[in-house]
């Protein structure tokens, strides 16, 4: 599984990360969380979203209401490649 090592804050929503596999990417939240109901509904607000920080032990983004993303997910966000579980998924006899 990979892991998130670097957090860049850029622009409004967007951030770079580093990760564990050496690359790194770019990912533009605006608008991912509008609407949603519960903590992620948090996320929408500029001023909470740039509270984001890297726990350094799960590897992946946090935010002070206690919303963390999946690592995976976030390095498919990022670079494109596909998550490991769906290749596993799609390859399953």
């Amino acid at each position: 599984m990979v892991k998130v090592t670097r957090l860049a804050l850029l622009d409004g929503w967007e951030v770079e990360l580093g990760f564990s596999d050496g690359l790194t990417g770019r990912i533009d939240f605006r608008g991912l969380f509008s609407g949603r109901p519960g903590l992620l509904h948090d996320l929408d607000d500029l001023e909470f979203f740039r509270q984001v920080q890297l726990d350094p032990a799960s590897g992946t983004l946090v935010w002070p209401n206690g919303v963390d993303l999946c690592p995976d997910v976030l390095h498919h966000r990022a670079t494109g490649r596909a998550i490991p579980w769906t290749q596993d998924r799609d390859h399953a006899a």
